[in-house]
């Protein structure tokens, strides 16, 4: 990236904040609000505010849990949470320009399900749907449905042989379950419903396609039943953490998100994804690649350290996390960013450690300074998340293959 080209911003919403004693904080949403519409709403609003492109919701079946692989018994802690699809869909209509990304599991559900939910998301928002697949890994949440056994998995087995194979093969059904809600979402060419009065034919069936999808996980015939949303296909984005997600992101996505530890390790993990990228054989296709941060923003950086400090006390441990975290100012945060990308990253993902103190942060103080410094937008660019993410909507496979 040069100093001039302008990067991508996104924030990541869950619960009251990303560091667990958020909701202890004086203006922090009640407890009841969190399990309602509109403190979604103003968490969406005030990043539109800010003209990000899009706010990934996060979502899962169990409990929220500090333990890595089950569930913990701890009070002190936001627990429960609502459908990410669905409060997507219930505020779509009260936004505009700004993507809605939630988060849904691909082992636990049915693509032809998925497929459904994220075409009418794209539908209701009119082209603003994305979606954020997750593999779900872990035993006690396939104890949940009863349909297989996982192992137990242990944060210290992560590199041992049999730990990887498993999480490989969690991420190969990952990879068919996309491919077969990419097939789906193509299963209606762009101009299959006529409505022609005249004649009485609503559709045109031969614009109707079987996918045919046989695979080692999925055996789905389609066509859905949903006509091909607005995109095309709503943007696809997938965090990575290591080999083998990156090479699932490089297969099925079209926006991955990383969490390198310092600025040297990103050419590297870019290098790695692009490998895979054109080992998929997709080498031509635009793939964006954000980082991600934790972030603690306040005008002053030691206001910023102390109120960490504070919330690290309230939470009776220092808050750690899978992506970096920053504390300090938002021209500070700024200048982070800059470096970064100009490393080899498109965009970064921000999670704000506390709502609404830190997503206002990033919208009011974040944004206008990179707007100063030409490294951000002053308007959304455009009505759907694709156009506002650069990325062209993709043509019809199938109609490309009647064609």
């Amino acid at each position: 990236m040069s100093d001039k080209t302008q990067i991508h911003l996104a924030a990541a919403l869950d619960g009251a904040g990303w560091h667990p004693a958020a909701w202890r904080e004086p203006d922090a949403a009640p407890a009841a609000r969190l399990i309602g519409a509109a403190y979604w709403l103003e968490q969406v609003r005030t990043a539109q505010a800010g003209l990000l492109d899009f706010v990934t919701i996060e979502d899962g079946f169990l409990l929220q849990s500090d333990e890595f692989a089950s569930p913990d018994t701890r009070t002190d802690r936001v627990r429960g949470r609502l459908d990410a699809s669905l409060i997507a869909a219930r505020l779509a209509p009260l936004t505009a320009h700004i993507g809605l990304v939630p988060t849904v599991t691909t082992t636990h559900t049915e693509p032809f399900h998925v497929s459904k939910t994220i075409a009418t998301l794209d539908y209701v928002s009119t082209g603003r749907a994305g979606w954020r697949p997750q593999v779900g890994a872990l035993a006690p949440e396939a104890a949940l449905f009863g349909r297989r056994d996982l192992p137990a998995l242990r944060v210290e087995d992560l590199a041992e042989p049999e730990t990887q194979a498993v999480i490989r093969e969690l991420f190969d059904e990952a990879a068919d379950h996309v491919e077969v809600v990419r097939r789906l979402w193509d299963s209606w060419e762009d101009d299959a419903e006529i409505r022609d009065l005249a004649t009485g034919r609503f559709i045109d069936r031969e614009k109707l396609h079987y996918i045919d999808f046989t695979g080692r996980h999925f055996s789905v015939r389609g066509p859905s039943i949903t006509p091909r949303p607005p995109q095309g296909q709503p943007p696809v984005v997938a965090l990575a953490h290591s080999s083998v997600p990156y090479a699932f992101a490089a297969r099925s996505a079209d926006v991955v998100l990383i969490t390198p530890p310092d600025p040297d390790a990103i050419a590297p993990i870019v290098a790695e994804i692009r490998q895979a990228q054109a080992a998929a054989g997709r080498e031509g296709e635009r793939l964006l690649v954000f980082g991600e941060f934790v972030v603690f923003l306040d005008e002053a950086p030691v206001t910023a350290l102390a109120r960490k400090e504070r919330l690290d006390e309230a939470a009776g441990a220092p808050y750690r996390s899978d992506a970096p975290i920053f504390a300090g100012s938002p021209a500070a945060l700024a200048d982070q960013l800059a470096q970064w990308a100009r490393s080899g990253l498109d965009g970064f993902r921000l999670r704000p450690a506390t709502v609404p103190h830190d997503l206002d942060g990033i919208a009011y103080g974040l944004v206008p300074e990179l707007q100063r410094r030409g490294l951000f937008r002053s308007g959304y660019a455009a009505d759907t998340l694709r156009g506002n993410l650069g990325l062209p909507r993709p043509a019809n496979r199938y109609a490309t293959a009647a064609a």
